[in-house]
This record gives structure tokens, C-alpha cells and sequence, in this order.
């Protein structure tokens, strides 16, 4: 498999500017050069993985989309994660868990 790191940085240029952030802004939050962090953008350097997870959780997104272009959609996996935990839980626990969630989703706005 051939990784277009060309592609990969446009994908993650655009889901910068959707953020407003600035390369400096980026490159403060990643703890790496400007310069580094303009080459990523523009495929000039082969960012790895660890890399690519890190800009994807500050810009939000999975870093997958950044790999395949391909937009998850983000409460998916919350949902799953979700379900493992509840799983572990005793009927009690999962009864707890439920009505914190009520009174979440009604206190906090969306």
C-alpha cells in the first residue's frame, strides 16, 4: 500500500482552516516546529501514525479519515465504547448510568 502523504496533509490542512487554527497554533499544540508541521501539510514529510492520531484528536476528527478520506461518523464509535462499558455493569449500575445521562442531556446545552 502507497501512502499519499500529499493527500494526507490537505486533509489535514482543511481540517485545520474548518478550525480556524493557524499552522503556529498547530504546531504549539503538537509541540513541534512551524516548519515541521508545514511539511505535513504539504506532504513533505511522512508523518507516522502516532503523529496523525495526535492531529486528529485536536482537530476533532478520527485520524482514519486523514488516512482514507472516508468521514466517520463521530458518535459511532462513542456508541460502541459505550455499549462495552455498560455491558461490564451490573443492572444496577447500568440503571445509575442511565438516568446521569438524562440529567446530563437535559442540563447541558448541545
Amino acid at each position: 500500500m502507497v501512502i499519499d502523504y500529499k493527500i494526507i496533509g490537505k486533509r489535514i490542512k482543511a481540517e485545520r482552516a474548518k478550525h480556524k487554527f493557524t499552522q503556529e497554533e498547530m504546531a504549539e499544540k503538537l509541540n513541534t516546529s512551524v516548519a515541521f508541521y508545514s511539511r505535513i501539510e504539504t506532504g513533505r514529510s511522512h508523518v507516522n501514525l502516532t503523529r496523525i492520531m495526535e492531529i486528529a484528536n485536536i482537530l476533532n476528527v478520527s485520524a482514519g479519515y486523514f488516512l482514507t478520506g472516508i468521514e466517520e461518523d463521530g458518535n459511532n464509535y462513542l456508541y460502541e465504547d459505550f455499549k462495552v462499558i455498560l455491558e461490564k455493569c451490573t443492572p444496577k449500575q447500568q440503571k445509575f448510568i442511565y438516568k446521569m445521562a438524562e440529567v446530563v442531556s437535559e442540563e447541558l446545552p448541545m
